[in-house]
């Protein structure tokens, strides 16, 4: 399924957006959903509201056979396999769509995490890397949960650093089956599961994935883990002794199991990322209500300036993260268009697209799960110390959310992952990064008067702020090479650093482009369009905390007359008036408490 804002919109490079300008009309936003897709908002919706959350406590408290029930009801509408080939029992939707469900399946945690795993990588790495045979003996049962799948890779000893295992596989003398021994921790899904996708070395070396069904004997999962939050949901270790494992159940190829764990890892990130917007508006739609309900001093508290405050930056960190997510989506189906899902090189063709935009991946899951963070924390605190009792939801999505920052590659590697991928791809010619820094640099050594933009358009200043902050990661990474060259991999402040500036200026370009096409629509927008006063709240912050960061690597990596100099063309860069952001909150918290919702998009 696509429309005509996909269609229309340009395959581009993935990490492009750093040194190329984009239109208003070459994104995908929340604002372009067909009616075929917000049908399907709309059934997802539905169905959390009526079959999961009137049993939420039973699933915090574990009720034995609830999640496989709920499983199986939530596959017979199609959501345990949204990105499934339809000749395999999927629905075989865009990515857009999927985003789509994932939003509103996380309402709460522990189910978000249950069927995001069956959906996600319980699935897919069979769904885009198995065999014809493998796919038709597993696809169906896992489609229609009446098989539970689960993605075994973290050890006790090797969570981050996965490809480091010291899970075995040696082929048997009858030469049909490999033996798997060793374990795994933290398994999704692990207690419930009847089928896992399992990472090992063959012969110690070659790092492969099995298919691993619980029958097989030797196949043992631990006890459920005790955890912090997202207690509903089932995660044990797995425990394989002398398993044989038929040959025809290698998934890939031996030693090329990282393909399928890097792979399946962007498809997780990028469906994270969507799944947090979710329950930031869930967040907001809670804080909103309580803080017209509560009384303190004679007032609602959502009369007062300070939690007016709150509930304003709440809105825009939404707004940036939601217009992030929908972008990138976008970009993959755009990237997807006309190929047939249930050809026999669809995978190879869905992977290839997962791999172009995994700096986008990455940079989605890190800001979808930072924000949510912010958001728990904010609504515990304008529900006071009822916020922090058992009884209200907000103490059990701050503490489920926790976990966020941890799965699918932690938000420390994904910052390393984005300046990696980066740099990789402009020295193998793919993205050339580094010769845009080059010329950055000749442009400085004759820098006259800067430009003006015209500044009757709506949101020229902002506009001028995102091509200045492209500049800024351009400085700051073109620096970093020139001063410590192969040596940078052991500057992991500076490479947290230049991830934190890209993250940056791909939600300002976001936020703008999104803004813009919205702009373009209406007629004689106001300085008081909530749209504008969004867009203005969400790149004005994020050019303060872009040059914070900056000011932090550039300290680090020149010093005198250098550093001066570099800190004086930050400055030029990012020159900007600040707008009345207190302001500009008030209007976003009293539209969003007029509404009681989140007051953009669908």
């Amino acid at each position: 399924m696509a429309d005509a804002s996909v269609a229309a919109a340009e395959r581009v490079k993935g990490g492009s957006f750093l040194i190329e300008s984009r239109s208003p009309d070459q994104i995908f936003t929340p604002e372009d959903l067909t009616e075929e897709h917000r049908l399907i908002a709309q059934t997802a919706e539905e169905f959390v509201e009526n079959e999961i959350v009137p049993r939420l406590a039973e699933i915090e408290e574990k009720k034995p056979g609830l999640l496989r029930e709920l499983l199986k009801k939530a596959a017979d509408l199609g959501f345990c396999a949204t990105d499934v080939p339809q000749k395999f029992g999927g629905l075989e939707l865009d990515k857009i769509s999927s985003t789509l469900v994932a939003e509103k399946m996380a309402r709460d945690g522990s189910w978000a995490t249950t069927v995001g795993a069956q959906a996600g990588i319980g699935i897919l790495p069979i769904a885009f890397f198995g065999t014809e045979e493998q796919k038709a003996t597993y696809l169906p049962k896992l489609a229609s949960a009446e098989w539970v799948g689960a993605y075994s890779l973290s050890e006790a000893s090797s969570a981050s650093d996965a490809l480091n295992c010291k899970t075995r596989a040696a082929l048997a003398p009858d030469g049909k089956h490999y033996i798997l021994n060793g374990a795994k921790m933290w398994v999704t899904n692990g207690g419930i599961a009847d089928v896992y996708v399992v990472f090992a070395k063959v012969d110690g070396e070659k790092f492969t994935a099995f298919i691993v069904e619980r029958t097989f004997a030797g196949v043992t999962p631990g006890a459920e883990e005790h955890k912090m939050g997202i207690r509903g949901s089932s995660t044990t270790p797995l425990n394989f002794e002398n398993v044989a494992v038929p040959v025809e159940n290698v998934l890939g190829e031996i030693g090329k199991g990282h393909l399928i764990a890097f792979n399946i890892l962007n498809m997780g990130r990028h469906r994270l990322g969507a799944g947090c917007t979710g329950g930031c508006k869930f967040l907001l739609a809670e804080s909103l209500r309580w803080a017209k309900e509560r009384d303190a001093f004679g007032h609602k508290i959502a009369d007062f300036g300070l939690i007016k405050e709150k509930l304003g930056e709440m809105v825009a960190q939404i707004y940036a993260i939601e217009s992030s997510s929908y972008r990138t989506s976008g970009m993959i189906d755009a990237m997807l268009m006309g190929i047939d899902q249930g050809a026999a090189t669809a995978p190879k063709q869905i992977l290839q697209a997962l791999q172009e935009y995994a700096v986008e991946c990455s940079i989605l899951k890190v800001l979808g799960t930072e924000t949510l963070d912010f958001m728990a924390d904010e609504a515990v605190q304008i529900f006071g110390g009822y916020g922090f009792s058992s009884g209200y939801e907000v103490e059990r999505i701050y503490r489920d959310q926790r976990v966020n920052r941890i799965f699918e590659g932690t938000n420390e590697i994904n910052r390393l992952l984005i300046t990696d991928m980066l740099m990789k791809r402009s020295m193998k010619g793919q993205l050339p990064l580094l010769a845009a820094a080059q010329k950055l640099t000749d442009e400085i050594l004759r820098m006259g008067p800067m430009e003006e933009a015209n500044d009757d358009e709506p949101l020229a200043e902002e506009l001028r702020l995102v091509l200045g902050a492209k500049k800024v990661v351009l400085l700051v990474a073109g620096s970093a090479v020139q001063r410590y060259m192969l040596a940078l991999e052991q500057e992991q402040e500076v490479i947290g650093v230049i991830g934190n500036l890209v993250m940056a200026v791909y939600a300002m370009e976001s936020v703008l482009l999104r803004t813009q096409k919205k702009l373009a629509k209406a007629s004689s927008p106001t300085s008081d369009d909530p749209g504008i006063a969004v867009a203005r709240v969400c790149i004005h912050e994020a050019a303060d905390r872009l040059e914070l960061e900056a000011r932090r690597g550039l300290a680090r990596i020149a010093e005198g007359d250098t550093l001066r100099t570099h800190l004086s063309i930050l400055r030029r860069f990012l020159r900007r008036t600040p707008p009345d952001l207190i302001g500009l909150k008030r209007l976003l918290a009293d539209r969003a408490l007029e509404l009681n919702r989140y007051p953009f998009g669908k």
